[in-house]
């Protein structure tokens, strides 16, 4: 390939999205992966409704990913459970699996595909890779997801810094008893200083995810592993799916997600998708969206206006998330207070409309 019209910088929903739309548009684009096979990513089993037909404007045919429908939340605190129909059908897919269908959309509409090429920083144009090459164009996407990039920092809220959240994910193997407590939920467990999340994917599997406080961790040892059996010997909904588990499974961790965090800011040039623009509370179930509508209006803008277009787009973006990612903050403080967290699932179960509007508002709206 000639000198590239689109660095793209990260091969993830964000990176792999915005690739499709400038190869259709006729850039010449370059996606960097940093890692040499695609991989199952910590963060994202999740796809709404809204996600869904975004990958098919893609051209992603969302049946053909095989995943498990969702139909419905079920929330559970202490002793206290709800359980809402969501507001449209969604799915719960692995990350090796939409990545691969979506790095394969990129290929076939034109796009190059390097792997194994880590880039470190990025200075006036320039991608700086881990080897010390140099690669040039007029518009770099960033889509780098929740690892930390170089000259970019990404500061949670004052509240989070003393004692700051980590992610951990544990894939429960296939079993018929435990797609009879999850079935076609999503299922949200909220207990003190975090949260954890469940959904079924392609494979019959379940994928648990967490979101909890460092102290958490620290109070046993640092161990994930201890951790979890903690948090199922003092929360019996999620004990009970922990019963299923094959501790000798390595146990995923990432630290210091700075849930909450956005910016509009960026540099002619510069277009930063996804978590490099906005990280949501996990709970909400939007990451996917964030990296697919952020690819899109990305594409959109550098359409329009070129490199000049980054601010104008990063500010937009940055305007959209404002409601979605105020209420998911909201949820989440209530949701991780031993105080708060039972009384907001009672409420739920007495109100389905209510989780229903939280479920449409913390979507992305369109632009």
């Amino acid at each position: 390939m000639s000198a590239p019209d689109a660095l793209v910088i990260g091969a993830g929903p964000a990176g792999a999205g915005a690739a499709i739309g400038l190869a259709r548009a006729g850039a010449k684009t370059l996606l960097l992966e940093r890692s040499r096979e695609t991989g199952d990513a910590l963060c994202g089993g999740f796809l709404s409704w809204r996600s869904l037909a975004r990958l098919e404007a893609l051209g992603i045919d969302a049946q053909a990913l095989g995943g498990q429908t969702v139909r419905r939340v079920r929330l559970f605190a202490g002793t206290r459970s709800s359980e809402t129909m969501l507001p449209e059908a969604a799915m719960g897919v692995s990350r090796w699996r939409l990545d691969s269908a979506l790095q394969a959309a990129a290929v076939r509409a034109g796009a190059g595909l390097e792997r194994g090429v880590h880039a470190t920083g990025l200075d006036d144009g320039t991608v700086q890779t881990r080897d010390g090459a140099k690669l040039n164009a007029p518009s770099i996407f960033l889509a780098a997801g929740k690892h930390g990039f170089r000259g970019f920092a990404r500061e949670p809220a004052a509240w989070q810094r003393d004692d700051p959240v980590m992610g951990l994910r544990l894939r429960l193997p296939p079993g018929a008893s435990l797609d009879r407590l999850v079935g076609d939920a999503v299922e949200l467990h909220l207990f003190d200083r975090g949260y954890a999340g469940l959904v079924r994917q392609e494979d019959g599997s379940t994928n648990l995810c967490l979101a909890v406080h460092k102290s958490r961790l620290d109070a046993v040892g640092g161990a994930p592993e201890a951790l979890l059996r903690r948090l199922g010997e003092q929360n019996a909904r999620l004990g009970e799916r922990l019963i299923f588990a094959d501790w000798s499974a390595a146990i995923d961790a990432i630290g210091h997600v700075p849930y909450g965090w956005r910016s509009g800011v960026t540099t002619p040039g510069l277009f930063r998708l996804g978590d490099q623009a906005g990280v949501i509370p996990s709970l909400a179930g939007e990451g996917m969206g964030i990296a697919l509508a952020s690819a899109d209006a990305a594409v959109a803008a550098w359409r329009h206006g070129g490199a000049n277009a980054a601010p104008e787009y990063q500010a937009r973006l940055a305007a959209r998330m404002t409601r979605p990612f105020a209420l998911a903050n909201l949820i989440w403080r209530i949701g991780e207070s031993r105080r708060s967290a039972a009384p907001m699932v009672a409420i739920a179960g007495l109100a389905p409309p209510l989780v229903r509007w939280m479920s449409r508002t913390t979507r992305l709206p369109g632009d």
